[in-house]
């Protein structure tokens, strides 16, 4: 299982992780990634990275456990 991590010092809300995963990656009012600490299912594994990829501060990371 994945483990998202945001470091919202760093998220600056393009909101392009939602924009490929908007089923994971949940954005708050301002439209900045509060995503962080969750963890994601097997099948959304792929889905989930491509999302962090996206992000263009790399203000996301991936972690497995």
């Amino acid at each position: 299982m994945l483990t998202i991590k945001v470091d919202t010092a760093l998220c600056s809300g393009h909101a392009r992780c939602a924009a490929v995963a908007p089923d994971i990656y949940i954005l708050d009012d301002d439209g900045y990634c509060i995503a962080d600490g969750i963890k994601v299912p097997e099948e959304h594994e792929t889905l989930a990275k491509r999302g962090a990829r996206a992000c263009p501060e790399r203000a996301i990371t991936i972690v497995e456990e």
